[in-house]
């Protein structure tokens, strides 16, 4: 069975750190490009980030951008989400979902995740003070 299993998040204060784990079980993550994605209460899911599956291409939503990294480790078969200085908007259950689109080379989220086939179970990040 293709799973996709999360692990990290909890409460953090603002300007903290955290880090999300995607591993992959019942299938080799290395030829996939994988995306990050979060939902806020009462907002509509969104995209965060991706990966391609060689990991020299990566995507951030504006955001999140020089604050979040994702990495990826093919040996282990798991995605990275290290989140650094969270502020409070960033509070949001996380998922990791695959595989997402390559459009000219460059990993693509779409629109609230739509039309992704395997996603992790979700895990939440509480930002406050």
């Amino acid at each position: 069975q293709l799973q996709l299993v999360q692990s990290g998040g909890g409460l953090v204060q603002p300007g903290g750190s955290l880090r999300l784990s995607c591993a992959a079980s019942g299938f080799s993550l290395g030829t996939y490009a994988i995306g990050w994605f979060r939902q806020a209460p009462g907002k509509e899911r969104e995209g965060v980030s991706c990966i391609d599956s060689s990991g020299d291409s990566t995507n951030y939503a504006n955001s999140v951008m020089d604050r979040f990294t994702i990495s990826r480790d093919n040996a282990k078969n798991t995605i990275y989400l290290q989140m650094n200085n969270l502020k409070l908007e960033d509070t949001a259950v996380y998922f990791c979902a695959a595989p997402v689109p390559i459009v000219q080379h460059m990993c693509i989220l779409p629109r609230g995740g739509g039309g992704l086939p395997y996603w992790g179970q979700g895990t939440q990040v509480t930002v406050a003070s």
